[in-house]
């Protein structure tokens, strides 16, 4: 069994996005990012699927070349090879980014 709270232990780091894996399991990853205001916009390409959903905060991601607005309980899904780029966040923002890759990924 694994419990946690995606609130704790939540401060932003000064600089960028701090990720961390809150599950692994089978070809399912679950993850917590924590995003500074100061985050440069970074490209991802990923070859898994990625549902995303912002828990705190607000945001601008360009999905395919298209500006999505999320605020606080908004979510997107990024089909694996669909390129995305957060253009701007709010500071101390908090995601949940659940990842579903095509086979089985090593456990924690």
């Amino acid at each position: 069994m694994s419990t946690g709270n995606l609130f704790a232990d939540a401060d932003a780091p000064v600089q960028g996005e701090r990720f961390e894996t809150l599950l692994t399991h089978k070809n399912l990853v679950v993850e917590r990012i924590l995003s500074s205001a100061a985050t440069v916009p970074l490209e991802y390409v990923q070859t898994q699927d990625e549902w995303v959903a912002l828990l705190q905060g607000e945001a601008t991601v360009e999905v395919a070349g298209e500006a999505i607005e999320l605020r606080a309980g908004g979510y997107v899904f990024l089909p694996a090879g669909t390129p995305h780029t957060v253009r701007r966040v709010s500071q101390g923002a908090v995601w949940l980014a659940i990842h579903l890759h095509q086979a089985s990924v090593p456990s924690d």
